[in-house]
């Protein structure tokens, strides 16, 4: 053995094709990541009453269109391809709509049981949350329309004035949104979000 060979390092030497191959296995593992989310969705959809085990619900839903023709309310929607295609044409409540009454139409219509039986005092379908940036009141002062509106004093004025959500009293009902005027008196924005949003969770 020569001297050269001891001061040579031991170990693989990265070759080019190594290389490219280790890239397009990386560059593949980031698509599978868009592709998992494209399918799935980003988890948002605010669903029925009876509808919060997601798993059991998306296993169970047949998209039938029931629960959307007997709500009275007309709150119910059905979800888009841009929803994710797992989501895609299942049932989830727009608040833009309608707001939530829990009459339990939509579970007495449903042919599978994928809407359970749901206790609105026990249980909810999510919680509001004051987007201030979109918010009237937030923003300029004034408006109370979602106080007014929620059934459960789940939303109260600070000592500013401004609303704000008392989580624990909320049920996700969705009546603030629906009474929120933001949307309309400041669509110059483009943003389809209003000054309070009903969130899954």
């Amino acid at each position: 053995m020569d001297r050269d060979d001891k001061r040579r390092p031991r170990g693989p030497a990265l070759s080019r094709r190594g290389l490219i191959v280790g890239a397009g296995c990386f560059a593949g593992m980031i698509a599978l990541g868009g592709v998992g989310r494209a399918f799935a969705g980003d988890g948002g959809l605010v669903r029925l009453p009876g509808a919060q085990d997601e798993e059991r619900f998306l296993a169970a839903c047949l998209k039938c269109d029931k629960c959307r023709s007997a709500c009275p309310q007309d709150c119910v929607s059905v979800a888009r391809l841009e929803d994710g295609l797992l989501n895609a044409r299942t049932p989830y409540l727009d608040f833009h709509k309608g707001a939530c009454d829990f009459c339990g139409r939509c579970i007495e219509v449903c042919p599978t049981g994928a809407l359970a039986p749901f206790d609105p005092a026990s249980e909810r379908l999510g919680v509001a949350v004051i987007d201030a940036a979109e918010c009237i009141a937030w923003k300029q002062g004034g408006c109370v329309r979602c106080v007014e509106a929620c059934p459960y004093g789940a939303v109260v004025l600070n000592e500013n004035g401004r609303p704000v959500v008392e989580a624990d009293l909320c049920n996700g009902c969705g009546a603030c949104e629906h009474a929120c005027p933001s949307a309309t008196l400041m669509s110059y924005s483009g943003s389809r979000r209003r000054g309070i949003n009903v969130e899954r969770g």
